[in-house]
């Protein structure tokens, strides 16, 4: 099997594994508070960190080498989480996901600020365009916007924060400080907000708090497989595969379809992504390619995945993946 077509398959699994993830917080959502959701999944997640600590080699303690980056980055993961889990449980599968995909968009544009990269006219427009799907999908004015379009919003924005600094810092912080800070910065702020949501779960709900946990872990694991064997620009654009799993598993679970404004803003948002992942692996037109070297899935700081930088992961003893 080609290795591309090998990276493919791996990425398109890893996105299967992350939409089931993103099904059971929807089916626990209708229970439980995001913040115990989130609470539980990073209680469940830290054995698998510390595995991932035990496996890493690399000399030196867990004191980040930018530490003002680090904490930016935690927030923007700490913000995502919360907002990510709290749309899935509010909004269709579609929605969200339509809506999470402006992320790279807004990649484009945090990279030049925060990595002095040229954004030039073609993929500005691509960038316009890609708004003007979530304006589509959100279609203000004769739909009811609440709380989960607004929250999915800021999942997106943050997750792109989250993804532009570790593009920007990745080579020189340890991947598990990348890795444990956000973790860590959400089971402290969910425990404090714990008493006032609290309720209390049968024992077969642990399971599936355990499995928000491991379903995370092994997406990442996967799509840093997918990353080893394949090129960038062909694994990267996988991600929109999700919009399907979100329609299959919107019609099993929650008797959802997405609507014709989700369909068309979604592939309006799919086709701008698509451009300038293209136009970024043209030799040239991209000293940093942010968006290629993203693995566009939000970084929520609740489950032990690797680096949101595919390049990093050999540094935390899970193969070494750096593209020269």
């Amino acid at each position: 099997m080609a290795p591309n077509v090998k990276g493919a398959l791996l990425a398109l699994l890893a996105f299967g594994v992350y939409a089931t993830h993103d099904v059971i917080v929807k089916l626990m959502g209708a229970s439980y508070s995001p913040f115990q959701l989130i609470f539980f999944s990073v209680l469940f997640s830290f054995p698998l960190a510390m595995l991932m600590l035990m496996r890493d080699a690399t000399p030196g303690t867990l004191l980040p080498v930018h530490p003002w980056w680090v904490a930016i980055r935690t927030f923007a993961a700490l913000v995502t989480g919360l907002s990510a889990f709290y749309a899935f449980t509010v909004l269709p599968l579609a929605q969200v996901y339509a809506i999470l995909f402006a992320s790279p968009l807004i990649i484009t544009v945090l990279a030049i600020p925060i990595l002095g990269e040229t954004v030039r006219i073609r993929r500005w427009l691509a960038v316009i365009v890609g708004l003007i799907g979530v304006i589509v999908v959100l279609r203000p004015g004769s739909t009811e916007l609440n709380a989960g379009h607004l929250a999915a919003l800021i999942a997106a924005i943050g997750a792109a924060f989250a993804s532009i600094i570790v593009r920007k810092i990745g080579s020189e912080e340890r991947p598990l400080v990348l890795l444990l800070y956000p973790m860590t910065a959400n089971f402290l702020v969910t425990a404090v907000a714990l008493p006032f949501v609290y309720v209390a779960p049968p024992i077969e709900h642990l399971g599936f708090f355990a499995g928000i946990a491991l379903l995370g872990t092994i997406g990442g694991l996967i799509i840093i497989a997918a990353y080893k064997v394949g090129e960038a620009v062909i694994v990267a654009p996988m991600q929109y595969s999700q919009i399907l799993w979100a329609t299959l598993y919107g019609l099993l679970f929650f008797d959802e379809l997405p609507d014709f404004g989700t369909v068309l803003g979604a592939a309006i948002i799919i086709a701008s992504g698509l451009y300038i992942v293209l136009r970024e692996s043209r030799s040239g037109t991209s000293a940093n390619k942010p968006v290629t070297r993203t693995k566009q899935r939000p970084d929520t700081g609740t489950t032990p995945r690797t680096p949101t930088l595919p390049g990093l992961a050999g540094r935390s003893g899970l193969g070494h993946l750096r593209r020269q």
